[in-house]
């Protein structure tokens, strides 16, 4: 019995100290000015383009690659890339940053939180869940990533009826025809290291 238990606390100091011994992931600052975010969000007669800035953000990484990650998304900063007119374009703005979308007067930022990474087959790619807060909603979100300690790029397509932003959604409101606004919005993440 005293065998036993001697063997037993054996073990379980050997494993202690091989995991006291296994060095911390990687924390791999990420460089908003070098990074890049272009959403593509989709109505019945069209679509729409632009882009939003990072504020700021890092990625983890140990010998077997991407482990996790947050990054903060300035969501003052919405462009639209599409619209010519002028008097179109600000009047754009001016709605999307609005309560009827995004909020930003109240909600100055998004954020993604990595939650759980899977590596795949092909090399550097990696099927993540995160966790999205746009205007103080968080919901999970489900992607692809390639992943390096150098860059990663995404395309993460969220539905922003889960983040009360319901304008124009064929979900909540009737008869919209050809004035109903998609769902989904689509983002594409290019996160570049800093140097």
């Amino acid at each position: 019995m005293i065998k036993r238990l001697l063997i037993a606390l054996i073990t379980l100091s050997s494993a202690s100290a091989f995991a006291a011994a296994a060095p911390a992931p990687a924390k791999i600052e990420v460089d908003p000015a070098a990074s890049k975010l272009v959403y593509l969000a989709k109505k019945v007669t069209g679509e729409h383009t632009g882009e939003v800035k990072l504020a700021n953000g890092f990625l983890n990484f140990d010998k077997a690659g991407l482990k996790g990650g947050e990054f903060e998304i300035d969501m003052t900063s919405i462009t639209n890339t599409d619209i010519t007119d002028k008097e179109y374009h600000t009047k754009f703005i001016n709605h999307i940053i609005s309560d009827d979308f995004f909020g930003t007067e109240k909600f100055k930022t998004a954020k993604v939180v990595i939650k759980s990474v899977k590596k795949e087959k092909a090399a550097d790619t990696y099927k993540v869940t995160a966790d999205l807060t746009i205007k103080g909603k968080t919901a999970p979100v489900s992607f692809v990533a390639l992943a390096t300690k150098e860059k990663a790029t995404a395309k993460v397509i969220f539905d922003r009826t889960k983040y009360d932003i319901k304008y124009g959604s064929g979900k909540f409101f009737q008869g919209l025809g050809d004035k109903m606004i998609m769902d989904d919005v689509q983002l594409d993440v290019t996160l570049t290291a800093k140097k």
